[in-house]
């Protein structure tokens, strides 16, 4: 698995959690206090999510930081 599957299946599987909980981008951005821009650039795979991120996203969607990676 390369780089950008990785980044694309984090990306797909914040998108999956976050629909689930009915939050929009700028939802989740609030409560995981990032911007709503980085949401959707990770929903995308166009970021490279920090340990620090992975572990505020976690938190906000009520989930173990590992449920966030493939």
């Amino acid at each position: 698995m390369g780089i950008g599957d990785i980044k694309s299946k984090v990306g797909q599987k914040l998108r999956e959690l976050r629909e689930e909980m009915g939050w929009s981008q700028e939802e989740l951005g609030f409560k995981a206090d990032l911007h709503r821009n980085y949401i959707g650039g990770i929903e995308r795979g166009e970021r490279n999510v920090g340990i620090e991120n992975i572990a505020k996203l976690a938190k906000a969607l009520k989930v173990r930081p590992r449920d966030l990676l493939p």
